[in-house]
């Protein structure tokens, strides 16, 4: 599944299905934008499985930091 953010609109970011919620697998990066951080990427699995309604899978996957 591809997923495009305001944040970075010349970017593409791919995401992966793991078990019952998505997270960004690969992206394919633009220099015009800035450099994605994990803290982008957190937010940008958070939105994507909102809008799936996957969020609660998302919230309670094991590998979750706390």
């Amino acid at each position: 599944m591809r997923g495009y953010f305001d944040k970075f609109p010349n970017s593409t970011i791919y995401f992966r299905r793991i078990r019952r919620f998505y997270i960004v697998y690969t992206l394919d990066w633009h220099a015009d934008d800035p450099m994605v951080q994990k803290e982008d990427r957190e937010k940008m699995q958070e939105l994507i499985n909102r809008e799936l309604g996957r969020e609660r899978e998302y919230q309670q996957r094991k590998s979750r930091s706390l």
